[in-house]
């Protein structure tokens, strides 16, 4: 009996142990984010979302077609800032170009200007004063690479020529240039203006 009782008074001293340490224990903050469940044990985190094959392969070419499209439009930007750029060059250089030509013709419009002023004196130094006018407009071509298409006495040619008339004639050979009536000019390989020409024909 004595055995007995002592096991019971262990079982009640147990229990009371039990209650004074769940009156220690502080209560549950609901701000802490800790929520117990019903075993007493947090809440297990939902698992992570598994992408299927064909879902990741059409976010890859979603991102690829992004990529493709950025490009596109950083390549058209750069296209027509080229093509503004190129044209302002272009623009420049005709302006230029236009520019070193008035330059070169502007000794000769001088000499023009001065010999219209001295109209009165004698016939040789007007005349004189002309040839030098038409010599520095001819160098002033020449320095523009403009040169004077060939034609009196040269085979006639419709590339360069342009025959205004044919006449009867033994002066050159047949279908040659018996007179230039117009010189022509070409800069290069490129033709200003055909020369005006007599094209002779042969007597019968």
């Amino acid at each position: 009996m004595r055995k007995t009782n002592g096991q019971a008074e262990i079982r009640v001293e147990d229990k009371r142990r039990r209650a004074d340490l769940e009156h220690e224990l502080p209560p549950a903050d609901a701000s802490d984010g800790f929520e117990e469940s019903a075993e007493g044990t947090p809440e297990s985190q939902s698992a992570p979302v598994i992408e299927s094959p064909a879902e990741a392969e059409l976010k890859k070419l979603r991102d690829e077609r992004d990529t493709l499209f950025d490009r596109l439009a950083r390549l058209q930007a750069e296209f027509d800032n080229y093509r503004k750029r190129a044209a302002k060059e272009n623009a420049d250089f005709r302006d230029y170009a236009v520019a070193d030509a008035a330059r070169t013709l502007l000794p000769a419009i001088d000499n023009l200007s001065l010999a219209l002023k001295n109209a009165g004196a004698s016939p040789e130094e007007f005349h004189k004063g002309v040839e030098l006018i038409y010599k520095q407009l001819q160098d002033a071509l020449q320095k523009l690479n403009v040169q004077r298409v060939p034609a009196k006495g040269e085979p006639f040619d419709p590339r360069v020529h342009e025959a205004i008339e044919v006449v009867e004639s033994d002066a050159v050979p047949d279908h040659h240039v018996l007179e230039e009536l117009q010189p022509g000019y070409r800069m290069k390989e490129r033709l200003l203006r055909p020369a005006m020409v007599k094209v002779a024909k042969g007597k019968k």
